[in-house]
């Protein structure tokens, strides 16, 4: 039995290398990810502020209308007052007239606001572009460099998947089915030591006649709380891995 859980030991050492190998792969790819989603966001900006920017270009378009039609109106109104006889209607010619250079001042104002907008959306669209071709230009060197890197990881990883594959074998059926499951029910933490009398799992406290029992290893000792594989470790041996 004692050689079976050195065995379940040295496997569980190999798949959290190989869990590393993972996360190390991952690392780099959500780095990626990140930065590829911060540009995403911007070219979404980019495409906001245009949205906005032909808006507020169809606005200016129609108030430009209403602008040139009030001047119209004014101009006409103002070569009629030529040709009224009664001050009725020469009143009502100057209302028209003043109610029309009133239109011609607000849409003024607002066409000088739209080409304001749209210049200071502008500036953003522009600003926002430089940002993402700069961003880009970086992503694509952190991509080369992230490739290389995961491709080192993946090479190194196959010699240790090798021989895990060979640890593996070694095993007797139904303590590598129990491994198995355990390590993917559990973290990928299947095997653990105790310090003291605590499992190093869950960090639970074990029964005292549990503890002399995973010291001896005469047989296959499991942490009532969270049911991984237990085994004992030496204090001087803890020391070693915890420098």
């Amino acid at each position: 039995m004692k050689e079976e859980i050195f065995k379940l030991i040295k496997l569980q050492a190999i798949d959290s290398e190989i869990a590393g190998f993972d996360n190390a792969i991952a690392k780099h790819r959500t780095l990626i990810a990140d930065r590829e989603l911060a540009i995403a966001e911007k070219q979404e900006s980019i495409a906001t502020y245009r949205n906005k920017i032909e808006l507020l270009n169809q606005k200016q378009r129609e108030t430009k209308i209403e602008h040139e039609d009030a001047g119209a109106r004014v101009k006409d109104r103002q070569n009629k007052m030529m040709q009224v006889q009664t001050s009725r209607e020469h009143q009502a010619l100057l209302k028209e007239i003043e109610e029309n250079k009133k239109i011609l001042k607000e849409s003024e104002d607002r066409i000088l606001q739209f080409i304001e907008q749209i210049e200071q959306l502008e500036q953003e669209v522009t600003s926002l572009e430089n940002l993402c071709s700069s961003e880009q230009q970086l992503l694509d060197e952190e991509i080369e460099n992230v490739d290389k890197e995961v491709a080192r990881i993946e090479q190194a990883k196959k010699s240790v998947v090798s021989q895990r594959e060979n640890e593996a074998a070694e095993l007797q059926g139904p303590y590598l089915k129990r491994y198995t499951m355990l390590l993917s029910k559990r973290d990928g933490l299947a095997v653990v030591a105790i310090n003291g009398s605590v499992c190093q799992g869950c960090f639970m406290s074990l029964p005292p006649q549990q503890v002399n029992e995973v010291r001896k290893a005469d047989k296959l000792n499991l942490c009532p709380t969270c049911q991984r594989i237990l085994y004992y470790r030496e204090p001087q041996e803890a020391l070693v891995d915890e420098a």
